[in-house]
């Protein structure tokens, strides 16, 4: 059952939103960005499963919500960033829920990512090492 495994604190997993270059083509002039799962641990992490999905309203005031799409990644480096998905910015209005579990050295982390409606935006960018100084919207 659920409640007898015991689920300790994540701790150096994070998930980051990455402009990519502007104005990529294809885009119409617009950023494309990129979803990335983050290790800043020296351990590996294996068996890595990542349901992603958003939800909430359109202006409108109708309800919506996304499709689930689920990733797996056999092996995270240790101190290294793995790009997930590419994310459209139509979505960044809504609730956007990242849900990863993944091993790490024998025992299982679980953690909900939530970016809240209109936090994905320029003004929430910050360098991230390990992309490089790049900047991206971070979630720990």
């Amino acid at each position: 059952m659920k409640q007898d495994i015991p689920f300790d604190p994540v701790q150096g997993v994070s998930i980051a939103i990455v402009p990519d270059a502007e104005g990529a083509p294809g885009t119409n002039g617009e950023s494309t960005w990129t979803v990335y799962l983050l290790n800043d641990n020296d351990t590996a992490l294996d068996t890595v499963l990542i349901a992603a999905e958003g939800y909430g309203t359109q202006p409108t005031g109708e309800a919506v919500r996304t499709s689930t799409l689920r990733y797996r990644f056999n092996h995270v480096a240790p101190r290294s960033a793995t790009p997930v998905e590419l994310i459209d910015p139509a979505v960044f209005h809504l609730t956007n829920q990242y849900w990863v579990s993944y091993y790490q050295d024998g025992r299982i982390f679980d953690k909900k990512f939530l970016f809240v409606p209109d936090a994905i935006v320029p003004a929430n960018l910050s360098p991230l090492a390990l992309l490089g100084g790049r900047p991206g919207v971070l979630h720990s």
